[in-house]
């Protein structure tokens, strides 16, 4: 079966080869060609967007930034429109920022944020909505790469 895959900003700035952060856009493309042709079901969180947005915004070349954000709103927008590999992943809920907020104190024991907290949870979601196929976090931070059901 296919698997369900939930895509980390660490892996979004190397697609969208961000100056200064991405060092291994030529992997992560042939890596992202290997997960289409395997017909992976690809997820775009939130926290992937908001994070990778506020990247973008730091970009100190104004011509450099304007462009990465023309590609960026882009892609999203593809992704929301469902013309793209990826699927976005919507807001959450306020009773769910409620339960991720009681439970955010002892996480950032773990040296994590909250967006990786929200990517924690869409994985568990998908989980639970896929409990034939693969779900796995695809990035470059061990963290988060090592929340993977794995082969079923």
């Amino acid at each position: 079966m296919r698997a369900v895959c939930l895509v980390d900003t660490t892996v979004f700035v190397e697609i969208l080869n961000l100056p200064f952060m991405a060092n291994q856009h030529a992997t992560i493309m042939e890596q992202l060609k290997d997960k289409i042709g395997n017909k992976e079901s690809l997820f775009l969180p939130m926290a992937t967007v908001l994070e990778t947005g506020n990247h973008i915004g730091q970009i100190a070349d104004g011509k450099h930034r304007r462009q990465r954000a023309e590609t960026f709103v882009n892609q999203v927008q593809l992704a929301i429109d469902c013309k793209s590999p990826f699927t976005s992943i919507n807001f959450l809920e306020a009773n769910d920022m409620r339960r991720w907020l009681v439970e955010f104190p002892n996480w950032v024991n773990q040296k994590m944020g909250l967006g990786d907290l929200s990517i924690k949870h869409d994985w568990d979601r998908l989980c639970e909505q896929n409990q034939r196929r693969r779900v796995y976090i695809w990035s470059l931070d061990h963290h988060l790469s090592s929340y993977d059901t794995g082969e079923r």
